[in-house]
């Protein structure tokens, strides 16, 4: 029997510009696990100028600061702001995929074999 699937990508755009998406959350869970932003872009497979490419920009699309600096030893951290927007988007990513979970159940009904001879059916019709 062949299975249903909703697919889904979420990302929060201003003006038609990208502010945060997967792959910036990603950034900042790796900088925030790490604490380093070489670190991390080394993690995710990135270059160091892409991630600061990335970090920078959101920043200033966001308008908020998402890293601060400590000392050498101490790393890169978060700041409150960043770590609020990752609970907001991870929260909104499993309302979403629950949502999906949800409408994949009440559209179940589309792989049923019935359905395709319903739509056979139909194309003789």
């Amino acid at each position: 029997m062949e299975s249903l699937n909703i697919r889904h990508k979420v990302w929060l755009e201003k003006n038609g510009r990208v502010l945060f998406g997967e792959g910036r959350y990603e950034l900042l869970k790796t900088i925030a696990e790490c604490k380093s932003l070489n670190a991390a872009a080394k993690k995710l497979n990135m270059s160091y100028r892409a991630a600061w490419g990335r970090l920078k920009a959101s920043e200033e699309r966001l308008g908020i600061p998402l890293v601060v600096i400590e000392s050498q030893k101490q790393g890169m951290h978060l700041t409150e702001q960043a770590t609020a927007l990752l609970e907001a988007f991870d929260q909104l990513e499993k309302e979403i995929t629950s949502l999906i979970a949800e409408r994949t159940k009440q559209l179940s009904f589309l792989c049923t074999p019935d359905s395709d001879k319903k739509q056979e059916s139909s194309k003789s019709s």
